[in-house]
């Protein structure tokens, strides 16, 4: 029997209690995510599902949230001219990786709230 990965399902990533809405506007509005519906007891516990295409992410809502500082998830994207605006309409300014591989590498500062 031969044992591989055959696709990434969904990345978990943490967020604070009750910054839904805060999530929404960044995942939604910015990047262009739609909400998934979380299915029960899933969705009592606060948190947000995304997706875009194949693409998902999962917002877990932890108590003793503290924003992580390097892990990430790394998203090619589309409109990258269209992007960066959008990104820093939101304050969440696009920043270059130096030195790193890759037409358009770095990275954005999330807006106060959103994971």
């Amino acid at each position: 029997m031969s044992i591989r990965v055959a696709a990434l399902d969904h990345v978990q990533l943490a967020m604070p209690a009750d910054r839904e809405g805060e999530a929404e506007a960044f995942y939604c509005d910015v990047l262009g995510f739609t909400v998934l519906a979380k299915p029960e007891p899933l969705a009592s516990r606060g948190g947000r599902w995304f997706a875009s295409g194949t693409v998902q992410i999962h917002l877990g809502v932890e108590e003793d949230f503290r924003p992580a500082r390097k892990a990430h998830p790394a998203l090619r994207m589309d409109g990258f001219d269209d992007l960066v605006a959008k990104l820093e309409e939101a304050d969440a300014s696009w920043r270059w990786g130096e030195g790193l591989p890759g037409p358009a590498f770095g990275g954005s500062r999330r807006p106060a709230g959103a994971p």
